[in-house]
């Protein structure tokens, strides 16, 4: 029936036509092929039930054969709704980071998202420029990880009008909608199983910038400490940044004192990279000498040497957790304030009982 159907001189490539297509058809070339006004092929392609079935099928077939794109943009602008979602990363280099990325990438992707990614440097004035931007482009929700803004974003909420979800937010307060790992628990747990081993003079290195994530693991590291009455030493506590060049200097700190610790807990994986790497400089083993320990679970955590005893985070996990709360927000359904995920120990081989072996070498 259509397959004389021609609109000369537009450039279209029609239904039966052998002409290349010069540009994407409209929903007009589609209403002219279908003899229909634009209206209806508009309510035919979002299947609305005002159109007779017959009529939306026909018109379907005919966008379908014509290679009809629908707009974004136009739909955005019927549906007040753009199908995108800004994501704020502090670095995309960081392991962690990318897995959480993953996460909402497949969420977002099987509720037929779009997502914009930023980096922001970890500087909490880039970040806020970041989100206001998105904002401007009209994305339909905001996810922010390891936030250096946090509850800041509470006065700009009824501003912006954008939904935002944080994960592992690092203002030390709370937020509207977030997703956490338990920190403390976690980090509890962990020196609980180097109490367990035997150690009793057991180090922590956190991280210098008192984010929010470094006050809990330190918090439950003193929990573990108090709970055996061990007591918590301050000769003991040093901080690197997160990073496994710093943390090789806060071990090496430790080593120097008269009576070095035979464990230490890591603020994070990173950290006990450096920190084992700073013991073997030292002429020492682990975990023969000293057990370390870390926390996340970085895919590196299983190939070190030794294999890292961590706590992991299911990364991957709160990255999908944070876009379902997301699309809960922006839907108007009912949304989880506080999502806390539970941690889980990892023993691997850094940590053993203390004294399992004498050192390979005296230290200098």
């Amino acid at each position: 029936m259509f397959d004389n159907d021609k609109v000369k001189g537009d450039g279209v490539a029609h239904h039966g036509s052998s002409k290349r297509v010069l540009r994407q058809l409209s929903i007009k070339d589609i209403a002219r092929l279908a003899r229909v006004s634009h209206p209806t092929v508009s309510r035919a392609l979002q299947n609305s039930p005002l159109v007779n079935a017959k009529t939306a099928e026909r018109i379907r077939k005919i966008a379908k054969e014509s290679g009809y794109r629908a707009s974004a943009v136009a739909r955005g602008l019927v549906t007040r709704r753009t199908r995108t979602i800004g994501l704020v990363v502090t670095t995309i280099a960081d392991p962690f980071t990318s897995e959480v990325v993953s996460g909402i990438e497949q969420a977002a992707n099987d509720h037929g998202y779009c997502v914009f990614l930023a980096d922001s440097n970890a500087d909490p004035e880039r970040e806020k420029k970041i989100v206001q931007s998105f904002a401007e482009q009209r994305v339909d929700g905001i996810i922010v990880t390891s936030s250096r803004v946090g509850a800041l974003y509470l006065p700009l909420l009824s501003e912006m009008m954008v939904p935002i979800v944080l994960v592992n937010d690092q203002y030390p307060g709370a937020f509207v909608h977030s997703v956490m790992i338990g920190n403390q628990e976690g980090s509890r747990t962990i020196t609980q199983h180097l109490i367990g081993l035997g150690h009793r003079r057991i180090a922590y290195i956190g991280d210098q910038f008192g984010y929010q994530s470094d006050t809990e693991r330190h918090a439950g590291y003193r929990e573990a400490l108090a709970a055996a009455r061990i007591p918590a030493l301050p000769e003991l506590v040093v901080r690197g940044d997160g990073k496994s060049e710093a943390a090789m200097q806060a071990m090496s700190s430790l080593l120097e004192l008269s009576n070095p610790p035979t464990a230490v807990c890591c603020y994070n994986d990173m950290t006990a990279l450096g920190a084992m790497r700073s013991i073997r400089l030292h002429r020492l083993r682990v975990p023969e000498d000293i057990s370390v320990t870390g926390f996340d679970d970085l895919f590196v955590a299983s190939y070190t040497y030794p294999p890292l005893t961590t706590v992991r985070q299911p990364m991957r996990r709160m990255g999908q957790l944070a876009m379902e709360n997301l699309i809960k927000l922006m839907s108007g359904q009912e949304s989880v304030v506080r999502i806390k995920v539970k941690p889980e120990l990892i023993v691997r081989e850094s940590t053993a009982k203390v004294g399992k072996r004498k050192p390979a070498n005296a230290r200098r």
